[in-house]
């Protein structure tokens, strides 16, 4: 059966990525399709109950209903701040446990805590032994909603004013709205000149954070990484990261010198302001390869630092996506491309920035473009296998129980708990499969209860290597 695609976004390297594969378009009235790249309004119009539409059997789509709980600034705070304190009772509770002789559920929770296997869902699941191990949580900037948190933001600056603290509109991107305060003047400036008629509910929502004022420099220069993740299935969780991401370089070498905060070619790696910069370099775009930033850092802090700083990437990635699984609504038809933004300071911890829902699929070099066709390439090999679109592109989406969306059966490619893990798509690389470690822990910890003689037992589910 000949896979028929529709997308809103005209971008070649998911053209070719079609024509190779002998997809053909849909037409705009043709309500067939099997395939849709779509922008996220067109989401919001699908999945909006007054709309009447209903995804069937054979298509699939490129987000999740609610995708936004993530990738939308003010909510991805909401949902980390929230998940944070659930996990924190989880250990507190587990200690206690363990303090008083009761064997420590452990981070997996103990039981009904590790969520009914394949399944899934559950805060507790994937979080490492009680107590000789912990998770850092503490991967978010402080970060505060205005206008609403002002009050608690005046606070927190007057307890720190010398802190510099970064602004950014909750929805949207490319650095646009983007800017760098140390005053609180600076803000009231901001609140008078941000539609300064309009009642206070309907000015456009910022968040404030605290400024990574140290940043992990190469060649004097501030850079970031971006990484992509793949998750085609939220209960249980599972995620891919793709190994060919990159760090996106400032143009100028940085400084913290406050008179510099409103040069934006020091402060925001963002591709989109750089280009304009003198110093672009238009033939690398100021992109450097993760593999090539990898073997650097190697070269100068050690093979084991690295290590570590990569794995606690990972625990960023799978925890921020852990934080919204009981919130995003599972739907066999969809799948989700998330843009990973992280910062790394100079004592090589990494700090999570921001999520893109829709990352940018423009290529500004010939190599930007090589990385991107093959990651769409990838992307589509996870989620359409070639052998799932005879009889239909839907080959690829089991049945199952009927999702939150009343979009009938399946848990989404690669299902649930139980099956064979998968070790690697091509450049995607399995980092995390809540089903397969939920099924794997759960005999492990009734194998040693058994021996232990009925005692509680910790959880030790691990990430895969990824970022190689």
């Amino acid at each position: 059966m000949v896979v028929k695609f529709r997308t809103d976004l005209e971008k070649s390297v998911l053209l070719q990525n079609f024509e190779r594969r002998g997809w053909v378009r849909a037409g705009s009235d043709d309500a067939e399709w099997n395939f849709f790249w779509a922008s996220v309004y067109t989401v919001r119009q699908i999945f909006n109950p007054e709309s009447g539409y209903r995804l069937g059997d054979h298509q699939l789509i490129n987000h999740f209903p609610n995708h936004y709980e993530l990738t939308r600034k003010d909510l991805m705070v909401k949902n980390i701040k929230r998940y944070r304190k659930e996990v924190e009772k989880l250990f507190a509770e587990a200690h206690l446990a363990h303090e008083n002789g009761g064997g420590g559920g452990g981070g997996g929770g103990g039981g009904d805590r590790a969520g009914g296997g394949g399944g899934g869902g559950a805060i507790g699941a994937g979080l490492p032994a009680l107590p000789d191990e912990r998770v850092d949580l503490d991967f978010l900037p402080a970060t505060y909603l205005l206008p609403a948190d002002y009050s608690l933001f005046v606070e927190e600056f007057r307890r720190n004013p010398a802190q510099m603290w970064i602004m950014k509109p909750t929805s949207r991107a490319q650095g646009k709205g983007i800017f760098i305060i140390n005053k609180l003047t600076q803000i009231k400036k901001w609140a008078q000149s941000s539609r300064p008629n309009a009642p206070q509910v309907q000015r456009e929502a910022y968040v404030i954070s605290r400024y990574i004022d140290d940043p992990l420099l190469i060649g004097g220069k501030k850079f970031d990484l971006r990484i992509y993740a793949v998750v085609p299935n939220y209960r249980p969780l599972k995620v891919h990261v793709h190994r060919h991401g990159f760090a996106r370089f400032c143009s100028y070498k940085y400084t913290n010198d406050v008179t510099t905060i409103d040069n934006e070619y020091i402060h925001l790696t963002n591709v989109a302001i750089q280009k304009h910069a003198d110093d672009y370099n238009s033939s690398h775009g100021g992109k450097l390869s993760l593999k090539n930033l990898r073997l650097h850092l190697e070269a100068v802090y050690g093979l084991g630092r690295v290590e570590k700083l990569f794995e606690d990437i990972g625990w960023i990635i799978v925890h921020s996506l852990k934080a919204v699984q009981t919130v995003v609504m599972n739907d066999r038809h969809c799948f989700e491309m998330y843009g990973y933004d992280i910062i790394i300071d100079s004592a090589l911890k990494p700090w999570l920035l921001e999520v893109n829902a829709s990352p940018s699929l423009s290529a500004s070099t010939e190599s930007d473009r090589a990385l991107k066709l093959g990651l769409i390439s990838d992307v589509l090999d996870l989620v359409m296998p070639a052998e799932g679109a005879e009889g239909g592109a839907r080959g690829a989406r089991p049945h199952g129980a009927a999702d939150e969306s009343g979009n009938g059966g399946g848990r989404g490619v690669g299902g649930g708990g139980g099956e064979q893990l998968e070790r690697s798509v091509s450049n995607l690389e399995l980092l995390y499969d809540e089903g397969v470690e939920l099924d794997a822990e759960r005999a492990r910890r009734e194998g040693e209860a058994r021996r232990a003689g009925g005692k509680g037992v910790g959880s030790k589910l691990g990430l895969r290597s990824v970022f190689r």
